[in-house]
């Protein structure tokens, strides 16, 4: 087939690479001028499967109303007249169950360690470099409370599986030493050396270049304006240079949505409804004054709820989420409070380790679900139209395992994976289940 994959994050690559590897013809559309520069640029760099856990749980909506007005808070909620972001916030009041959340867990882990599997065979088979390290995920705990809350956390991700370990004060110092100066003020963490770290931008790029290379077209520079729908099927996709202005109408067999926040905007004229909000994220990247002083285990802050990973000689600090339309601003009161909350955490906890006289900021809106979980399938609204859309920041731990899955759901295959695809009634276990019955 020719396929037209919309979107060039990791989402959209990823799913061209496996289409390719079908032997598809691919074309990719962006608006951007390469791969990468939008989500998938300044992210956590964590390939987080053991630490997945979703936002909506039986404490959120209290936590949510307590950081109503701090500019710093983790999670920030800015009501807007838009009905958008209320249906949004009224669906994940609805998933703050104890049932809830457990169902969600279970997904998550599915999907990640999928994803983790089909990108390590991934770079196997390619040989992409992207400042690696496979040095597994610690989460410290700067509180009694909070350490005990970790706690029963990490035993709910036990029962799905996951390897994640309690450690006590000096094991979490015995995992990574760089925290010896914030030593004191560490009750305790969990650790998963099975997870890791990397520069997302950096393998959605390389791995762009080897898609292009094999073969596929990429009209970067293009916004993509409106789907082209007859007879239940999509005939093409109207999209327009940046550049000179001019209007393209592109034809395929297949059309592939991985435009994160802005896919529900697109799949609306079709009477397609994804419950997508976009979760505006920072980060903060820094040089390295002495990098045999910083961290190499990436980390996660609980009291803060950021994550901060070794990318070769600099660190990327990256968290918080708010919710407040599609705003990109970092000159804001609200995003330069943010910002600095970044690297003041940073400096808290490694004092004099970075530069902190160049600070590169970056902002980007991940595509959050209710649940947490991402939108992966078949649309309901046209035969030959496919989603991946909807990760959060979750785009580059299932980042992989989503282009695969989708490429296999596109060529009549089931995925081996207990995940509930969207357009699809039955998980892959109800499935086989019922053909061994």
């Amino acid at each position: 087939m020719k396929v037209v994959v919309l979107g060039a994050g990791i989402i959209g690559i990823s799913t061209a690479w496996y289409l390719l590897e079908q032997g598809h013809e691919v074309v990719v559309v962006d608006r951007q001028i390469e791969a990468a520069l939008e989500t998938s640029f300044a992210n956590g760099a964590q390939i987080s499967v053991s630490f997945c856990e979703p936002w909506a749980n039986a404490g959120a909506p209290f936590k949510v109303a307590k950081w109503l007005l701090r500019d710093d808070s983790p999670l920030l909620f800015r009501p807007r007249m838009d009905p958008a972001q209320w249906r949004w916030g009224l669906s994940f009041l609805t998933q703050c169950t104890t049932s809830a959340f457990e169902r969600n867990v279970e997904s998550l882990v599915q999907l990640g360690r999928y994803s983790h599997e089909s990108l390590k065979s991934l770079v196997a088979q390619t040989g992409i470099e992207y400042e690696r390290l496979e040095r597994g995920i610690l989460h410290f705990f700067s509180s009694q409370a909070d350490f005990e809350a970790g706690v029963a956390a990490c035993e709910i991700m036990r029962r799905h599986g996951v390897d994640r370990r309690v450690l006590n004060h000096d094991e979490v110092l015995k995992v990574e030493p760089a925290l010896a100066a914030f030593g004191g003020q560490v009750f305790g963490g969990t650790f998963t050396p099975s997870d890791e770290s990397g520069d997302a931008r950096v393998f959605t790029q390389k791995l762009a270049r080897l898609c292009a290379e094999r073969g596929a077209t990429f009209l970067y520079g293009h916004d993509v304006i409106a789907l082209q729908q007859s007879g239940g099927k999509i005939e093409s996709v109207q999209i327009s240079s940046r550049r000179t202005g001019q209007a393209l109408s592109l034809k395929g067999d297949a059309f592939v949505t991985a435009m994160a926040s802005y896919t529900p905007a697109l799949l609306k004229p079709l009477g397609e409804y994804l419950a997508i909000y976009p979760a505006k994220g920072y980060s903060a990247t820094l040089k390295l004054k002495k990098p045999d002083q910083a961290s190499v285990v990436s980390l996660l802050d609980d009291t803060r709820k950021i994550a901060i990973s070794r990318l070769g000689d600099t660190i990327r600090i990256a968290g918080t989420a708010e919710l407040s339309g599609f705003d990109l601003n970092l000159d804001s009161a609200t995003a330069k409070v943010r910002c600095d909350a970044l690297v003041n955490r940073y400096e808290e906890l490694f004092p004099g380790v970075a530069d902190l006289s160049e600070r590169n900021y970056w902002t980007g809106l991940r595509p959050s679900t209710p649940t947490n979980i991402p939108y992966i399938g078949k649309s309901k609204k046209a035969g030959n139209l496919w989603i991946n859309a909807g990760h959060g920041t979750l785009g580059w731990t299932h980042g992989a395992g989503s282009g695969h899955a989708l490429a296999e759901l596109m060529a009549g295959r089931r995925p081996d994976i207990d995940f509930g695809f969207y357009g699809d009634a039955m998980p892959a276990k109800a499935i086989r289940s019922m053909a061994h019955a």
